[in-house]
């Protein structure tokens, strides 16, 4: 890109990170997140963010295609790949210019992608600092398309919207606790005033239901409120 191209790039990406912030769920997020891959990185035709959990398990978090998410089953079929790799070492950035060809480095999962119709594709890291959010897939149809411009402005769109999700990921979590929190007083004060117990005694009670039924103090919490009764209790 020429220096031209670089400001619409800034000036679009700096656009993107207000419009991050403002979405009201990590789902709305990650979504505006591959779309805007799609639309900034040059050569990008579809992308993806996909999680690699206990060092082997792949989810597919959002897709601009369903190409994206057969290459993510299949990057969890073979255990690797640009964006498996990307998550599970923490490698901020792995490029293949052309997947046409023979790689020596994921030749279990270059076949596949080869069959989708995967001409070449990047992996970006998204983090902050040593929070590990998953992988940037982006994928063209065409070998040779992806540049070391292209890693660039890759890697600095992830860089933006790992703060975001980051963000986002917290308010959600914060807003769960708070539910919880919500619930669970409100269990506590109907098995107080039903059995005129005292409020550790009646967490007590909760707690002994959770682990009895393995179910989340939460959702014991929710069944009390919702039905007036104990889940397990005679």
């Amino acid at each position: 890109m020429d220096d031209s191209s670089w400001k619409d790039f800034a000036s679009h990406l700096a656009e993107l990170a207000r419009n991050l912030l403002a979405q009201e769920s990590v789902q709305d997020t990650l979504d505006l997140i591959v779309d805007n891959a799609v639309r900034l990185v040059d050569g990008c035709d579809y992308a993806g963010i996909l999680t690699v959990e206990g060092g082997r398990k792949v989810r597919t978090l959002a897709s601009t295609h369903q190409l994206v998410r057969e290459s993510d089953a299949a990057q969890e079929e073979y255990a690797q790949g640009p964006c498996f790799d990307a998550a599970r070492k923490r490698n901020e950035i792995y490029r293949i210019k052309d997947m046409t060809t023979k790689v020596e480095q994921w030749h279990r999962y270059a076949p596949q992608a080869r069959q989708l119709g995967i001409g070449s594709m990047m992996g970006i890291l998204l983090y902050t600092e040593d929070d590990n959010l998953g992988a940037l897939d982006m994928y063209a149809a065409e070998p040779r398309t992806f540049t070391q411009e292209s890693e660039q402005a890759g890697w600095l769109l992830a860089s933006h919207a790992a703060v975001a999700l980051s963000s986002a990921r917290s308010h959600a979590q914060l807003a769960t606790a708070l539910e919880s929190r919500s619930e669970i007083g409100e269990a506590l004060g109907i098995l107080m005033e039903r059995y005129k117990v005292s409020e550790a005694e009646a967490f007590a009670v909760l707690r002994k239901s959770s682990q009895d039924q393995n179910v989340k103090l939460r959702d014991i919490a929710r069944r009390v409120t919702e039905t007036g009764e104990i889940p397990g209790a005679r």
